[in-house]
């Protein structure tokens, strides 16, 4: 079955860096749109980053943009996160999410396969 593990979380200062990972297994890497998306307590999960199957075109949410870059290594059924100058905003449980096809959607419920989470926390 497929799976996604998301890894990387953890306490840091703003202006500081983390690196997420998400290790997908049980389907053909190079079909899958990846995702990153996040959710805040109290706030619905919102779009984050995308990355196409080849991993020549990205999107970024207008709040994370400059900030945040995402990557992947078809090698090793990975997909990452870098983070930096993170704020405090940013603080939440981050998700990575697989989408079957071509088209590098934003919205979470286009997307099938989901991580478990990995939570941040961004002090200031």
């Amino acid at each position: 079955q497929v799976q996604l593990v998301e890894s990387g979380g953890g306490l840091v200062q703003a202006g500081g860096s983390l690196r997420l990972s998400c290790a997908a297994s049980g389907l053909t890497f190079s079909s899958y749109i990846i995702g990153w998306f996040r959710q805040a307590p109290g706030k619905e999960r919102e779009f984050v980053a995308v990355i196409s199957r080849s991993g020549g075109s990205t999107s970024y949410a207008d709040s994370v943009k400059g900030r945040f870059t995402i990557s992947r290594d078809s090698a090793k059924y990975t997909v990452n996160l870098q983070m930096n100058n993170l704020k405090p905003e940013d603080t939440a449980d981050y998700y990575c999410a697989a989408r079957l096809g071509a088209v590098p959607y934003t919205t979470p419920a286009e997307y099938r396969y989901w991580g478990q989470g990995t939570h941040i926390t961004v002090s200031s």
